[in-house]
C-alpha cells in the first residue's frame, strides 16, 4: 500500500474481467500498471465504459517492447508525451508513462517521465480525474479527495484552481462539461477561477474551443450549465454571438428533443444560441472550424422561420438532418419523417425532350415546375407525375 490508498475497491465492472486487458497487465506487469481516469470515475458511478486507459512506470520504449514480446499491437501514438496506444481486440488502450510538468503557457505542456504515481495524479485536472485502480486488486489510490467529490457530485480542480488553469486554459471549458455531466454541488473555488480567467479562452485554438464546446452540448441537459457560463462571462469569450435569450432557446429545443423522442444533436443545440441569421452563423461556423457539411447544417438553421412547413417538403429540399433542425427549433412535429425515405423525383430531363422540348434551360424549368407540384401534393407516384409533365407541356 501506499500513501494514496483509499482502503476502497472498484466494483468488478465487466471490462475489468475482459481477457485481453488481462493479457495487457500480464505483459507490462500488475505492479507497474494501473487503470486510470474516466473507466475508474465511470465505474464508480455505475456508469457505461466505453474508454479504458492506463498508467505505467514504464518509459514508453520499454512499453512498447513488453507488448512487443507479448504479441500485442502497439502503437506509438503520442509517444513524446509517453503515450502507447494497445490495440486489443476488446478495444484500444491508451498506455501513458507517468510524467510530471516541466513548463507550461496555458496552451501546450512540456513534460517529463516520473515514477511516482501521486505526481502523475497531481499534474491531472480533477480530483475524480485522479484516481487510480489496480489491475488485480482492484483497490483504488485517491491522493486528493476525488472519492469524496465524487459522492457529493463535485467537480473540484487538484490543488489552486487558477493556478490549474492557467496551465492549461481549456480546463474552464472542460470543468463545465465536467459539472454539466457529473456535477451536483457547486464548488465556489473553481467556479470563480473560471471566471476571472475566462478571456484566456481567447488564446486557444478554435478547433479545441469547438469540440469542447459540441461535446458540453451534445450532454443530455446542458442548459442550466450553459447559463452559468452565461452569467459568469465565459460563454461571451467562446460564443459573443449568443444573445440574451440563447439559454431559454436550448432550454425550449432540449425539451422538443425528449417530447419528440429524438436523440440530442449538439450542432443543433449550438444553432438555438445562435440568432436566426446565416450571416452570423456562417462566420461562427468558419471561426470554430467546422467541417464543410456541420457549416451547412448550421447556416440551414440560421435561415429557419417561425412556421418551418410541411417537414416532408422541407426534408426534400434541405436534407433530413436539416429539415430535423428546422423543426424542433420551431417547436413543430417531427413524426411526418419517421421511416420516411426521401423520394426522387420520377422523371428526367430526357423524358422532357422526348416530348418536343429543345435541350437546354427550358427543359430545365419545366422540370422545376413539375417537381414543384409534384412535392406540394405529397410526392405522387410516377403514373400522376407524367400526368403532371403532360399538364405543364398543354400549357
Amino acid at each position: 500500500m501506499n500513501g494514496g490508498d483509499s482502503g476502497q475497491t472498484l466494483p468488478a465492472a465487466e471490462w475489468t474481467r475482459r481477457e485481453d486487458l488481462a493479457a495487457l497487465v500480464a505483459a507490462l506487469g500488475p505492479d507497474t500498471v494501473r487503470w486510470v481516469g474516466g473507466a475508474v470515475r465511470d465505474t464508480l458511478l455505475g456508469h457505461a465504459v466505453s474508454d479504458v486507459d492506463a498508467a505505467t512506470l514504464h518509459e514508453p520504449g520499454e512499453t512498447l517492447a513488453l507488448l512487443g514480446q507479448a504479441g500485442i499491437r502497439a502503437i506509438p501514438t503520442g509517444i513524446d508525451h509517453g503515450t502507447v496506444t494497445a490495440a486489443l481486440p476488446g478495444g484500444k488502450v491508451e498506455v501513458t508513462t507517468l510524467r510530471r510538468d516541466v513548463s507550461t503557457d496555458g496552451r501546450r505542456a512540456t513534460v517529463a517521465f516520473a515514477t511516482d504515481w501521486r505526481e502523475d495524479a497531481a499534474r491531472r485536472d480533477f480530483t475524480i480525474n485522479a484516481l487510480y485502480a489496480h489491475p488485480d486488486t482492484l483497490e483504488i489510490d485517491d491522493w486528493f479527495g476525488g472519492l469524496a467529490d465524487l459522492a457529493a457530485r463535485r467537480v473540484r480542480f487538484i490543488g489552486d484552481a487558477r493556478q490549474r488553469i492557467a496551465e492549461d486554459h481549456l480546463r474552464i471549458l472542460r470543468y463545465y462539461r465536467f459539472q454539466a455531466r457529473f456535477g451536483a454541488a457547486l464548488d465556489a473555488e473553481a467556479e470563480e477561477a473560471c471566471a476571472e480567467l475566462a478571456p484566456t479562452l481567447k488564446g486557444l485554438s478554435r478547433e479545441r474551443v469547438a469540440m469542447e464546446l459540441l461535446t458540453l452540448l451534445a450532454l443530455p441537459d446542458p442548459a442550466p450549465t450553459v447559463a452559468r457560463m452565461q452569467q459568469r462571462g465565459v460563454l461571451p469569450v467562446v460564443l459573443p454571438e449568443a444573445g440574451a435569450t440563447s439559454v431559454a432557446a436550448l432550454e425550449r429545443l432540449a425539451g422538443e428533443e425528449a417530447r419528440q423522442g429524438v436523440a440530442p444533436d449538439p450542432l443543433r443545440r449550438l444553432a438555438a444560441l445562435l440568432p436566426a441569421d446565416p450571416r452570423i452563423a456562417e462566420p461562427v461556423a468558419a471561426r470554430l472550424r467546422l467541417s464543410a457539411a456541420q457549416r451547412k447544417r448550421l447556416v440551414a438553421a440560421a435561415a429557419r422561420e417561425p412556421e418551418p412547413g410541411d417537414a416532408r417538403a422541407l426534408a426534400y429540399r434541405l436534407g433530413r438532418d436539416e429539415a430535423l433542425d428546422r423543426l424542433l427549433l420551431a417547436g413543430a412535429a417531427v413524426a411526418p419523417l419517421t421511416g420516411w425515405d426521401i423520394p426522387r423525383l420520377p422523371l428526367k430531363g430526357g423524358e422532357v425532350v422526348a416530348r418536343g422540348i429543345v435541350a437546354g434551360p427550358e427543359v430545365a424549368r419545366i422540370l422545376r415546375e413539375v417537381e414543384d407540384r409534384w412535392v406540394a401534393e405529397g410526392f405522387p407516384g410516377r403514373e400522376r407525375t407524367l400526368a403532371l409533365l403532360a399538364e405543364r407541356l398543354a400549357r
